[in-house]
């Protein structure tokens, strides 16, 4: 059966952070920064010892590690700078050391996937006050043949990226998940048609994806999701979902809003039993969470009005986290 993930920025978790994530019934946590593991700052890789340490004691709370992010990409290495060379030998060090470690899979960040001039962030908000994450298009006008030429630079560096990369996945066990271009404009690496060539490009069984269910439908809408979740998910390349509901999209409102599990568009019960009918069994995270009364939260720059990661009291994930294990145990009663 599917489990519950969150996301987490930082590998110093209290015992009462770990106990109250354990009494929410959350089975595995999701590192969603490359610098968080210890190691890193010190050797651009994480040390060893100090993850196994770390494995050890969030087991110790009934936990388990599913999900890590590799040390990020930045412009030095998309655009063929000297210094990129090194940070690309930094990702495949830490990739070898959670082989090692035994993690299931990690992600890759790549910067520039994203075109945030190209929307005007804003507080939505729903109901009873509830604060969430909007964003609404500035415009749909882009010189096209710009538009292809920097896809395709881009598209080439991630290549390179991805061949040192798979090759040790591969060794080790582990599988690559990449998460959509977060807004998913025409021309995002990780967005519309981009999202599929990785698969073309990169056929082994390592590769996939961490799948989405919000940014996807903020390019589409729930049709999709449905048709997504089919074509990858039949194939097994479907690592670890990302359950988040959003209101609009951006072909049809020009603009979305992030919302609670059960007050957007998207019919979550009807995706988790999509999920279940192509075999997946992995973790569902509920990711970006709207901001409820009380809760205590830290604002990302990149993505204002939202809760991209778990803190400990937060209403919204517990609210989301006891909405999933609610669908997934009707899931149980419904599949037999």
């Amino acid at each position: 059966m599917m489990k519950i993930s969150v996301t987490v920025y930082s590998t110093d978790l209290s015992d009462a952070e770990l106990r109250q994530l354990s009494q929410l019934g959350v089975d595995c946590i999701d590192f969603g920064s490359g610098s968080a593991f210890r190691g890193v700052k010190e050797q651009g890789y994480p040390d060893l010892d100090e993850l196994l340490k770390l494995k050890r004691r969030l087991r110790s709370f009934g936990l388990d590690i599913n999900r890590v992010t590799l040390p990020d990409l930045t412009k030095n290495f998309m655009e063929g700078n000297h210094d990129g060379e090194k940070e690309l030998e930094n990702s495949v060090q830490a990739l070898k050391v959670f082989g090692e470690a035994g993690i299931p899979i990690v992600r890759q960040r790549f910067e520039g996937d994203t075109f945030p001039h190209l929307t005007v962030k804003y507080r939505a908000l729903h109901r009873g006050g509830a604060i969430a994450r909007g964003e609404m298009l500035l415009t749909n006008e882009m010189n096209g043949e710009q538009l292809v030429k920097s896809f395709e630079t881009n598209w080439k560096r991630f290549c390179e990226a991805y061949r040192r990369l798979v090759p040790i996945a591969e060794e080790y066990g582990v599988s690559i998940g990449m998460h959509p271009s977060d807004v998913p404009h025409p021309g995002t690496l990780f967005g519309g048609l981009g999202y599929q060539r990785i698969i073309d490009e990169f056929p082994s069984r390592h590769v996939g994806y961490i799948y989405c269910i919000g940014t996807r439908a903020e390019e589409g809408g729930s049709s999709l999701v449905y048709d997504e979740i089919r074509h990858y998910g039949r194939k097994g390349r479907i690592f670890l979902v990302h359950f988040r509901n959003v209101r609009g999209s951006l072909p049809t409102t020009k603009a979305f809003e992030e919302a609670l599990l059960d007050d957007g568009d998207l019919n979550m019960c009807r995706i988790l039993l999509e999920l279940y009918k192509v075999g997946f069994r992995g973790c569902l995270n509920p990711d970006h969470v709207p901001i409820l009364e009380g809760a205590a939260y830290t604002e990302h720059p990149s993505w204002p009005n939202t809760c991209i990661h778990w803190s400990y009291n937060n209403v919204g994930y517990a609210y989301s986290i006891g909405y999933m294990k609610a669908l997934l145990a009707a899931l149980v009663e419904f599949a037999g």
